[in-house]
């Protein structure tokens, strides 16, 4: 279940929950953040290629392409066994900002954007099927869990791709974690 928490930038033990998901995407349509369903016709295969995704999924993929003129897509995949899991994800911990938007679209697993605006933190904890387009210069951070299990799409209007400016604010250490917000759920 997709949810939204949103905290006071200065007050990580309580939150806001928003679970409903037109509830959430109203909240975030409110700090220009895109939150959206996206579905398919057909069940995809854990093993599906990349291929087969995007062609699964090209009409949505298609849309924003011409909406934002993305210029390139493709697919990542993280689970418990990447070699590099420690890494990647104290990367995407950070807090940081990109000068193009964010954009990912979760095919399998989840994964937890915090968005900090303003004197707000916008926790979304992002499943199967939700699409979020956090906006360029937005200050936020990713986590994976300690033990990674998602497969998004993404689309850049460059060509690099990924690219981060941090901005050296350890806020990200002061707020739930992936792990920890799913442990709440249950």
């Amino acid at each position: 279940m997709s949810l939204l928490t949103v905290f006071s930038d200065n007050q990580a033990e309580y939150g806001e929950n928003y679970h409903d998901f037109a509830a959430i995407a109203q909240q975030l349509s409110a700090i220009d953040v895109q939150f959206e369903r996206w579905q398919t016709a057909f069940e995809l295969a854990p093993d599906a290629s990349q291929a087969l995704i995007l062609s699964a999924y090209e009409e949505s993929i298609n849309r924003l392409m011409q909406q934002y003129g993305f210029k390139s897509v493709d697919i990542i995949n993280l689970t418990a066994d990447h070699p590099e899991k420690i890494t990647l994800r104290q990367k995407f911990l950070a807090e940081h900002i990109h000068t193009d938007f964010e954009v990912r679209f979760f095919i399998d697993g989840c994964g937890l954007f915090s968005l900090h605006v303003g004197d707000k933190v916008y926790a979304v904890l992002c499943e199967k099927g939700d699409l979020i387009s956090v906006p360029a210069h937005t200050k936020h951070w990713f986590d994976m869990g300690e033990n990674p299990n998602f497969k998004c799409i993404r689309l850049f209007t460059t060509p690099e791709g990924w690219v981060a400016d941090f901005t050296g604010n350890a806020i990200a250490k002061r707020f739930p974690t992936l792990d920890q917000t799913v442990a709440m759920l249950s």
